[in-house]
């Protein structure tokens, strides 16, 4: 076999480079080792930036999106017993954010690439790249018990922090930053509708908590828990309980209940691998950062990088340019870094954390009080929440 570019993972972002691609008339392999109905309906988040959404519709992704995605115009911030309100129309020139989940986005984009005679190859094992500082780089794989190998000119990492593309690259290669969290969320999918038309990131004094929607009729609702908690600890009467303590810190306000769908616990981490490329093989996504999810960065940074790689792609085969695959890296890494800023400062500034001293805490509801009291502070989140682009 053989492509001009070879896509290892079909999330958001393989499948979306693919799609940028075949726009330009070049050809791309994706594989996945899961099964399609695994990767159409595996629950994400799915807050989706200003400049995440118009990408999306200029590429014709967006007909489902229209009517079923939730467009949002601000955020609740609540703290000490008060709620602040982050207006996106008002602070951001009429900007704001759409809830439309990352499985959605997943189930477009194949049912597009097979309806163009796109190539998504599922249920593949035994990746491996061959030597991705050849002209021409090999990936091998298996499917229904046979052997494969196709010569690619470039190969697209986008699967995922597990995935086996960084790992392909040699350790002394690699530059990486790291930070853990020491606490994780507890997630609950809830067949309840929503208890807010926005949603709600609260500081209580129990810990975090975040309302959320991924529908009308189906809630997401997160609970700041300890970074080797067991789900089996947390029962649904406990869980409700968290919940209402630590959402329930302004007058007149109720939280729906309703059945849950689901639970699971989640660690929180920064991560950035600043080694992008490493001959022909490029990274994007998860495969290169992670960020905690407080700030709602993870699928829109992974969007960023492959509209960043793809224009490097078609710049290379339309006239041999070099520039935007020498300079990927670079113009994927302000965003990222940026991205990774916000999810940090979002997260400091929401959570306890374990042993802070009562210097902190007041350092912590400073920052809540300049957030209510400051058109710039609150322009500030609002701009990055929404998503800052560069010039």
């Amino acid at each position: 076999m053989k492509t001009q570019i070879g896509i290892i993972g079909a999330g958001p972002a393989g499948l979306l480079l693919s799609h940028l691609l075949a726009r330009q008339g070049i050809d791309s392999i994706v594989l996945e080792n899961q099964s399609r109905s695994y990767v159409e309906n595996r629950v994400r988040a799915g807050v989706l930036e200003h400049g995440t959404v118009n990408l999306l519709t200029k590429v014709g992704l967006a007909e489902r999106l229209r009517y079923k995605g939730l467009p949002h115009y601000g955020v609740e911030i609540r703290f000490n017993n008060k709620s602040h309100r982050i207006d996106f129309n008002e602070l951001t020139n009429g900007a704001g954010i759409v809830i439309y989940g990352q499985q959605e986005i997943v189930k477009d984009l194949i049912k597009t690439r097979v309806k163009d005679g796109g190539e998504v190859l599922f249920e593949v094992s035994d990746v491996s790249i061959c030597d991705p500082t050849r002209d021409t780089v090999k990936l091998k794989f298996r499917q229904k018990g046979k052997d494969h190998e196709i010569a690619c000119d470039f190969i697209a990492g986008c699967d995922g922090f597990h995935g086996i593309s960084r790992k392909c690259i040699p350790e002394e290669n690699l530059s990486t930053f790291n930070r853990e969290y020491p606490f994780a969320w507890l997630g609950v999918l809830v067949d309840a509708p929503p208890s807010a038309k926005e949603l709600i990131y609260a500081n209580s004094p129990n810990g975090f908590a975040l309302h959320s929607m991924r529908s009308p009729s189906i809630t997401r609702n997160y609970i700041q828990c300890n970074l080797n908690e067991s789900i089996t600890n947390w029962s649904d009467d406990r869980i409700w309980q968290a919940l209402h303590d630590r959402l329930e810190i302004v007058p007149d306000w109720e939280l729906i209940e309703g059945a849950i769908l689901e639970k699971g616990i989640t660690p929180m981490r920064s991560y950035v691998c600043e080694t992008m490329r490493y001959g022909q093989l490029f990274l994007a996504g998860d495969a290169a950062h992670i960020v905690p999810p407080t700030g709602a960065k993870g699928m829109n940074l992974a969007i960023s990088d492959v509209s960043y790689l793809s224009a490097a792609f078609t710049a290379w085969y339309q006239s041999k340019s070099e520039e935007l695959l020498n300079n990927y890296a670079k113009n994927c890494l302000r965003h990222v870094w940026r991205g990774e800023h916000f999810s940090w400062y979002m997260t400091s500034l929401l959570h306890k954390f374990p042993h802070s001293s009562p210097f902190q805490e007041k350092l912590q509801l400073a920052e809540f009080e300049y957030l209510c009291h400051s058109n710039a502070a609150s322009r500030s989140l609002a701009e990055n929440y929404v998503g800052f682009r560069f010039k």
